[in-house]
């Protein structure tokens, strides 16, 4: 957008997408599904999957979590999904 890409960092990349494709719902059904399918094969493409030996997506549920917030707190759901992933955390 405008010569800068809108998310900068594969995390936001990564956050928005998730957020996106489970609140939007542009497939009729198994949005959550693939939705984390499209976060983890994203990451693994950049080499961000695994840190130290170990995936980054923790044993927390991030497709539920979204698909239960409230639309309001979309900027908060998606910084919660940004630090989950990052490599240092803000």
């Amino acid at each position: 957008m405008f010569g800068e890409p809108p998310y900068p960092t594969i995390e936001a990349k990564a956050a928005h997408l998730l957020y996106f494709v489970i609140e939007n719902h542009p497939c009729s059904d198994g949005n959550k599904c693939i939705g984390s399918y499209l976060v983890v094969d994203l990451l693994a493409r950049n080499s961000r999957l695994l840190r130290d030996g170990k995936s980054v997506i923790k044993d927390v549920d991030l497709a539920l979590l979204v698909a239960e917030s409230d639309p309001k707190a979309k900027e908060v759901m998606i910084r919660l999904i940004e630090n989950m992933l990052a490599v240092n955390p803000r």
